[in-house]
């Protein structure tokens, strides 16, 4: 069972990974390296965890992750039949401890600054996804070329940041097996009502340990969490089903009480579901 944190396949003298995921569901289990992510999601849409921030995926989207910020990309398989992401792993040390800091490439300095707390481009997504799917075919020498276009790209664009919070400290495997038990068991379980008492013993802690846990590493309470993945949930049901009625994605989403779901909605995203839901036609 591989546990948190791990470490990314490398050749020993390779100072960067190019790697392709095609396996659908995408790997699913929270995990965080010391090595910086550069992700081009090619095919599949769902939940992506970040620090202590709930953000959604879809193809297209290009997702920058700090080094050994803990992260999980959890799979729509009802939304989409297959997974498929490229991604460049490497540290600000790869080329050497001194390269990023050279006169020539300042110009890259604010995307090692975002990359801290990770980012999502919003502009220049289809110059960046044709320097990725150069990467494919490319000699060595090449993607270490595409890589620094890459960063140049990514350090111009427009972004929005996923994180606005980092536990400042890397999980120790013990720590990691149980923020993975318990984000995983979130993510599997959030449709359901979910109690403190039950998650509390799904850590393996009392409720009062648990709470302190839990806020001390994401900066938020647990059932704040449950409610941004339950909200970022309904969004995507509001866009992707149009015909479906607000009380019924509500219900699909663990709300019970449409009043409830829509003051929590409202808290989240500034706007009523109906507001959110007409911006997207």
């Amino acid at each position: 069972m591989i546990v948190l944190p791990f470490k990314i396949a490398k050749p020993e003298k390779n100072s960067f990974v190019f790697q392709i995921d095609d396996t659908h569901p995408f790997y699913d289990k929270l995990h965080q390296h010391e090595e910086i992510q550069i992700s081009l999601i090619v095919e599949g849409e769902g939940t992506l965890i970040v620090g202590d921030t709930v953000n959604s995926f879809k193809k297209g989207d290009i997702f920058i992750i700090g080094s050994a910020i803990p992260h999980v990309f959890k799979s729509d398989i009802k939304a989409s039949e297959s997974s498929y992401m490229l991604t460049l792993f490497f540290t600000y040390k790869s080329f050497g401890k001194d390269f990023f800091e050279l006169e020539e490439l300042q110009e890259v300095t604010t995307f090692f600054k975002r990359s801290k707390h990770g980012f999502k481009i919003t502009s220049k997504k289809k110059i960046a996804s044709d320097v990725f799917f150069q990467l494919e075919k490319s000699t060595k020498l090449n993607q270490l070329i595409l890589l620094l276009q890459l960063l140049k790209i990514c350090s111009n664009a427009s972004y929005k940041s996923l994180s606005s919070f980092i536990y400042d400290k890397k999980y120790s495997d013990n720590e990691g097996n149980r923020m993975r038990t318990i984000f995983e068991y979130t993510m599997n379980n959030f449709t359901q009502k979910i109690t403190l008492e039950e998650i509390s013993t799904i850590a393996n802690m009392t409720k009062n340990a648990f709470c302190k846990y839990f806020k001390k590493r994401t900066n938020k309470t647990y059932f704040q969490f449950l409610m941004e993945l339950r909200i970022e949930n309904a969004c995507k049901l509001l866009i992707s089903d149009k015909e479906a009625s607000i009380a019924g994605i509500a219900e699909q989403c663990g709300y019970y009480n449409i009043s409830n779901f829509n003051r929590q909605f409202q808290i989240y995203k500034q706007q009523s579901p109906s507001e959110f839901r007409n911006s997207f036609l």
